[in-house]
């Protein structure tokens, strides 16, 4: 029998849950590169997983806590949209995927994970990323630590030539 070590994993396993939702965040951004904020809008905010498919997966969520796409309002729906735009953008420079899934799933029957609180994930794909380690290990190899994807993607949420192709028509 091969034995795979993820002991990173054993703090979401045993670790304290939080009382309250993850993705309701402070006003402050005191915790954001605690919490792995890369961008935040008016309305939305862009973050990474804590626990990622693949290098790179991002998270896009509104700031108010709603648990279905039906309930976000006009000005939500645009800027969720236009920050997801934003981050596949981010993710094509920082990473040059061959592809790219977005999207997000509702309720916990859909197989959200937390579902009181609606998020889109974007994960940057390359052919072959689904290795036997995912296939037969049931396991994820993530070629890359969290913090320094984050320190290496986060300038690109401020870099001109990127953002200023998804600003919102005022």
């Amino acid at each position: 029998m091969d034995i795979l070590w993820a002991p990173w994993r054993m703090d979401y396993i045993v670790g304290p849950k939080p009382d309250s939702c993850v993705f309701c965040l402070p006003e402050s951004d005191r915790e954001d590169a605690e919490r792995l904020v890369l961008y935040r809008g008016r309305t939305a905010y862009v973050l990474m997983n804590k626990y990622p498919y693949n290098c790179g997966h991002l998270m896009v969520a509104p700031y108010r806590h709603v648990g279905c796409l039906t309930e976000l309002n006009a000005a939500e729906a645009r800027e969720t949209m236009r920050l997801m735009r934003l981050s596949v953008a981010v993710i094509n420079k920082g990473f040059s995927p061959q592809g790219v899934n977005a999207g997000f799933n509702l309720g916990a029957a859909a197989g959200a994970g937390i579902a009181a609180h609606m998020h889109f994930q974007i994960v940057p794909r390359w052919n072959g990323d689904n290795s036997f380690m995912a296939v037969f290990g049931e396991t994820h190899v993530v070629p890359e630590l969290l913090r320094q994807t984050y320190e290496r993607i986060k300038p690109l949420f401020q870099d001109p030539d990127i953002h200023a192709k998804f600003q919102e028509d005022e």
